[in-house]
């Protein structure tokens, strides 16, 4: 299984991999990088990649087992091809480990593309590490690599069958992961545009107003971190914290100036990292539209209240056939359109709005409460461009329209005429339809 971003998400390809219960390899690299992918690529080719010079700069790897994921890390090799591995390095810190790995080699079993792992594991078999903080560091690990995967817009991926990576220390469930990490994922567009990466380094701008905001063993806390060279992301690994949840304390410090965002030496500007959002509204502009087709007013009155909310111009449509007409009209950014529908399901819809070269682009999300991997096929078959299954949560919606769309304008003007008058007019006949049939 290989391909690109914009045609499936990383959460998409984890959830394949959880149902299909597969072992193997999944290894995933941003766009815009010299390293490409081959048909044929295996394993090795994969591994052997990261020694060459065309290789990316940015790339992950997740390993599977049964489903679950037993490892998740980022390119393990610096730019000079030696083994890099401060993550490792920052985790041990907690536990006064730090300079232990200059003096253990490397375990056995580690290979090419998991180098950290095998150096986990050396620390393992030394006994300087415990079975118990050997399992709270490799979760850390999964759960900071799929806050940046899960974060990615673009790029490709491929994933390899195999023998599992061995041994193993602990086998991680996908779903309830994915769940956590992407209400993370969503919390941190919050912070935008005062904080931007996890890479960030805080700095102490007036000490003089935190002391009279911070109790004394609070500044002294923040004064022993925020030195303007230890990252958000080494911080999070230090205190054995979430990125989100360290981020989420210094805040309120950063809006109001008493504390800096320093960039690192490197800042990484590769697209989809954590931070970076989608297009942003500007002003002078019109706020990006929705408009969602289904014929249950549940779903139509929540994606109008999340979308309203946000800053979006959203028009919602009962009636399939009435759907047709009024796109055409509305000109909408992006269409949220349910599957399963009277008269015309979301499959013929979608199809025959591809056929018009006004909708060859534009972002056609599936709504449905399948979850099968038949119905998935069957939506891309027909040009949608993703897949959303109900019932979905508020941070779920605004990701994927975030991620299409970009972020709304909370003070966007009313409704065009254009707009107001379709309402009305859908208002209108759906009023007359039910008057007919009553009588």
């Amino acid at each position: 299984m290989q391909g690109k971003l914009n045609e499936i998400d990383i959460r998409s390809i984890l959830q394949l991999i959880e149902l299909g219960q597969r072992t193997g390899e999944l290894f995933v690299e941003a766009h815009g990088f010299a390293h490409s992918f081959v048909a044929s690529a295996g394993r090795d080719s994969i591994s052997h990649s990261l020694h060459r010079g065309s290789r990316a700069d940015q790339s992950w790897f997740v390993f599977f087992l049964n489903g679950q994921i037993i490892y998740a890390g980022s390119s393990s090799y610096a730019g000079d091809g030696a083994v890099n591995l401060s993550r490792l390095r920052d985790h041990l810190r907690r536990y006064k480990l730090d300079q232990a790995l200059s003096s253990t080699s490397i375990s056995a079993i580690a290979t090419l593309n998991a180098p950290e792992y095998g150096h986990l594991w050396a620390l393992l078999e030394s006994h300087l590490l415990t079975p118990e903080q050997g399992r709270s560091i490799l979760q850390s690990m999964v759960q900071e690599t799929l806050f940046d995967l899960l974060s990615l817009h673009q790029g490709s991926f491929i994933f390899e069958l195999g023998s599992a990576l061995t041994p193993q220390l602990i086998t991680l469930e996908i779903a309830p992961l994915t769940a956590q990490i992407v209400k993370q994922v969503q919390e941190w567009k919050q912070f935008h545009p005062h904080i931007q990466s996890p890479e960030q380094c805080p700095a102490i701008a007036d000490a003089a107003q935190l002391r009279k905001t911070l109790s004394e063993v609070s500044f002294e806390a923040l004064d022993r971190w925020a030195d303007g060279k230890t990252s958000l992301r080494q911080m999070s690994r230090y205190l054995n914290r979430d990125v989100v949840s360290v981020a989420r304390a210094v805040y309120p410090y950063v809006r109001q100036g008493f504390v800096n965002l320093l960039a690192p030496t490197i800042l990484s500007s590769k697209p989809g990292l954590p931070g970076e959002p989608g297009a942003i509204w500007q002003a002078g502009e019109n706020p990006p539209r929705v408009v969602c087709i289904d014929d249950g007013a549940t779903v139509r009155e929540a994606v109008e209240q999340i979308l309203s909310q946000r800053g979006y111009q959203v028009t919602s449509i009962s009636n399939p056939l009435k759907a047709l007409s009024l796109v055409f009209q509305l000109k909408p950014d992006l269409i949220l359109c349910d599957i399963t529908m009277p008269e015309l399901d979301g499959y013929e819809i979608c199809a025959m709005l591809r056929k018009s070269t006004a909708f060859r682009a534009v972002p056609i999300v599936m709504l449905t409460g399948k979850d099968g991997f038949i119905d998935r096929v069957k939506a891309r078959m027909v040009g949608a461009t993703d897949y959303l299954t109900k019932p979905f949560g508020e941070g779920e919606l605004l990701m994927l329209i975030e991620r299409y769309v970009g972020l709304g304008d909370p003070d966007r003007p009313k409704p065009d005429q254009l707009l107001a008058e379709a309402i009305e007019d859908e208002l209108y006949d759906e009023r007359d339809t039910e008057r007919d049939s009553a009588i």
